[in-house]
């Protein structure tokens, strides 16, 4: 599956929408709960210099939703869109990731098939500590030893450009601007600059601890 372009604009009803279109395929097809795949949305549109919310991350978010439903896997693109073509040209890495994620959900082959995906945070200080699942061999800025694309708050919501360290397994998060930090965001932007990998090459995928509303809420 390789679509949601146009739900951006309603990522919120794409949480409920996504996961019972693929429910119902698999009770109208009788065959269980077969593999299902899809692609993640890529990064598009023109790059922001200040964080922000963004439509097409909170649809990005509403398909790793999706990911609590059996057999299902996302291959994370973020990294080979095009700011200026909604169809990136680059689709034989859209296919190596979905085979790999095909050899483990369909096929039990259990090869690194996700690149790092966030699954806890604790506040330490003034920084905030991320946990991750899909490792692999480890964490990886990508062109660099400098991590991009991550942004703090404190309770005020007001998200400013972070500081990001790997720190073993995990990522340490802070800014000077953010005394008491609350929530993280990472390459929370239609076109984000990112470079957070494992180092078998897969890119994370876009995520934020919190939970505020976001700019799609009541558009449903």
């Amino acid at each position: 599956w390789y679509q949601g372009e146009s739900n951006a604009g309603r990522a919120y009803q794409y949480r409920t929408l996504f996961p019972a279109m693929i429910t119902d395929w698999r009770k109208a097809w009788g065959q269980g709960d077969f593999p299902f795949l899809f692609v993640q949305l890529a990064n598009f549109m023109g790059r922001k210099t200040e964080p922000g919310d963004s439509g097409w991350a909170e649809l990005r978010e509403a398909q790793s939703m999706t990911l609590s439903l059996p057999k299902t896997g996302q291959a994370v693109i973020i990294d080979i869109g095009e700011e200026k073509d909604i169809h990136p040209k680059n689709k034989q890495d859209v296919g190596k990731r979905l085979s790999l994620a095909a050899q483990q959900i369909a096929y039990g082959k259990n090869p690194v098939y996700s690149g790092p995906v966030y699954e806890s945070m604790a506040v330490e200080g003034n920084k905030i500590r991320l946990k991750f699942k899909h490792v692999g061999g480890g964490l990886v800025a990508k062109g660099g030893d400098t991590l991009k694309g991550f942004a703090i708050a404190g309770e005020d919501k007001k998200f400013v450009w972070a500081e990001a360290k790997i720190d073993g397994q995990t990522i340490l998060v802070s800014s000077a601007q953010v005394e008491k930090p609350v929530a993280v965001r990472y390459a929370w932007a239609d076109n984000p600059e990112c470079n957070l990998y494992n180092s078998e090459g897969l890119p994370a995928s876009p995520f934020r601890t919190d939970t505020w509303d976001g700019i799609t809420k009541d558009k449903n």
